[in-house]
C-alpha cells in the first residue's frame, strides 16, 4: 500500500470508489502506478463493442479524439482524487492545451494512459497526459483542472 492507502493495481471497483463516472463513460479499466502528487499510469482496453466508435480512414472504426482525451483526463482525476483529503471532492476539467493526436486507436488496442503533475495547488492544477499504444504515443496534451466540493442532493 502506498501513501494513498490504496493497493495497486487498482481494479474496476476500486476505480469506481474514486471516480463518479459509470459505464459507458468510465474509461479507465485498471491503474498500474500511482505516485501521490506526481504520476499515474492506467490502462483502457479498447474493444469492438465500444458504442462511441466512429468511421475512420478506410471505414475502420476508430476511437473519437474526444473520448481519448477524456480517458487521459480520467486517469489524471484518479491521481488527484486518490489522495485521502480529496476523496470527497470532484475534479472539474477546465481545459487542454498543446494537444496532439498522432494516430487512430482501434478495437484490440490497449491504451496506456500516463499522467504527470506539472503544477499542483490546493484548488487547481495542471497535468501532462499521454496515451500510448504498443509504446507509441497516440495522443498527448496538457490538462488544467479545478477541485471543487461535491454538491449534496437536496
Amino acid at each position: 500500500m502506498g501513501e494513498t492507502g490504496l493497493e495497486l493495481p487498482l481494479e474496476l471497483e476500486a476505480i469506481k470508489a474514486i471516480l463518479p463516472h459509470r459505464y459507458p463513460f468510465l474509461l479507465v479499466d485498471r491503474v498500474l502506478e500511482l505516485e501521490e502528487d506526481k504520476r499515474v499510469v492506467a490502462v483502457k482496453n479498447i474493444t469492438s463493442n465500444e458504442r462511441y466508435f466512429i468511421a475512420g480512414p478506410g471505414g475502420v472504426p476508430t476511437l473519437p479524439a474526444s473520448i481519448l482525451t477524456e480517458a487521459m483526463a480520467q486517469a489524471g482525476a484518479i491521481l488527484i482524487l486518490s489522495k485521502p483529503e480529496n476523496r470527497s471532492r470532484l475534479v472539474y476539467f477546465m481545459g487542454i492545451d498543446r494537444v496532439r493526436y498522432r494516430r487512430p486507436v482501434v478495437a484490440g488496442d490497449q491504451l496506456r494512459l500516463e499522467g504527470d503533475v506539472v503544477r499542483l495547488r490546493s484548488k487547481m492544477g495542471t497535468l501532462r497526459g499521454q496515451a500510448l499504444v504498443d509504446g507509441k504515443v497516440v495522443c498527448e496534451g496538457q490538462m488544467t483542472f479545478a477541485l471543487g466540493n461535491r454538491l449534496e442532493a437536496s
